[in-house]
């Protein structure tokens, strides 16, 4: 799989408080980063993958809910994470 538990722990560690911490707003965003771009690469190989597609736009709609969550919420926890994440804002 693409994405096993040590990988998880690791995206959790860097952006979360701890490992452990997988509901941090900015863990979530990484995952679903990590995400997107593994189904834009599987998509620029399979263009006609219908399902994939839908899934790929549902996610970047929740990326971006939380992002603008958090933007809402704390302006300098956004700004990080979207330079950590190298993110077009």
């Amino acid at each position: 799989m693409y994405l096993d538990s040590a990988k998880k722990k690791e995206f959790f560690a860097t952006f979360g408080a701890n490992e452990k911490d997988t509901g941090s707003a900015e863990a979530q965003i990484a995952m679903f980063s990590f995400r997107i771009a593994h189904l834009t690469e599987h998509l620029k190989k399979n263009r006609k993958d219908y399902h994939t597609q839908r899934a790929l736009i549902k996610l970047v709609g929740k990326r971006r809910k939380l992002l603008d969550y958090l933007k809402a919420k704390d302006i300098t926890r956004y700004r990080e994470i979207v330079a950590k994440l190298g993110l077009r804002r």
